[in-house]
C-alpha cells in the first residue's frame, strides 16, 4: 500500500541539484515526482522514481547519500477542495503529516499526493476506508503509463 520515495542529501549550494539530475539523465532514471526541502547547509531532495532498485545502484556508485522512506501516495480529483477532503480525513483520527507534495500525471482530471505519516499503514487504511484510492508501488506505473 505504500510508495519508495528515495531522500538524497545534497550540499545547499548552486549546481548540485543540476548535478544530480545529470546523475540521473545519465542513467536514464525517470523521476516522477520531486520535492525539495532545504535545510543550513544541505538540501534534501525527495524523489519518486520510475525504478527503485536501478536508482539504489546508481546513488552508491556515484556516493551519494540518501535513504529510502515508504510513503503514501493516493489518488484525488484535480479540483480545488480535493486536497483539503484528504487532511480532513486525516485530521479527524488525529493523524499528524510530517510533510507531502503533489504531482501531475497525463490522466485528466487526477492529481497525485504524496503524504508521510508515522503510521503509513493504519493512514492508508483509514483513506482507504473513506473511498480515497491508495496507490502503491506495483501501480504507480500504470499511473504514468496512461
Amino acid at each position: 500500500m505504500t510508495t519508495k520515495q528515495i531522500s538524497v542529501f545534497l550540499e545547499n549550494k548552486p549546481g548540485t541539484l543540476a548535478e544530480f539530475c545529470r546523475v540521473l539523465r545519465k542513467h536514464d532514471i525517470n523521476m516522477r515526482a520531486l520535492c525539495l526541502a532545504d535545510a543550513m547547509d544541505f538540501g534534501i531532495a525527495r524523489v519518486i522514481v520510475d525504478d527503485v532498485s536501478d536508482t539504489v545502484r546508481v546513488l552508491r556508485e556515484e556516493n551519494y547519500v540518501f535513504q529510502i522512506t515508504k510513503v503514501l501516495t493516493v489518488e484525488m480529483r484535480n479540483e480545488p477542495g480535493a486536497f483539503s477532503e484528504i487532511l480532513d480525513i486525516l485530521g479527524e483520527e488525529g493523524i499528524n503529516i510530517e510533510y507531502t507534495y503533489a504531482f501531475l500525471t497525463r490522466q485528466k482530471g487526477k492529481a497525485y499526493l504524496v503524504i508521510k505519516v508515522a503510521d503509513g499503514k493504519a493512514a492508508g487504511e483509514l483513506l482507504l476506508d473513506r473511498g480515497v484510492k491508495v496507490i502503491c508501488q506495483d501501480e504507480l506505473e500504470k499511473v504514468f503509463s496512461n
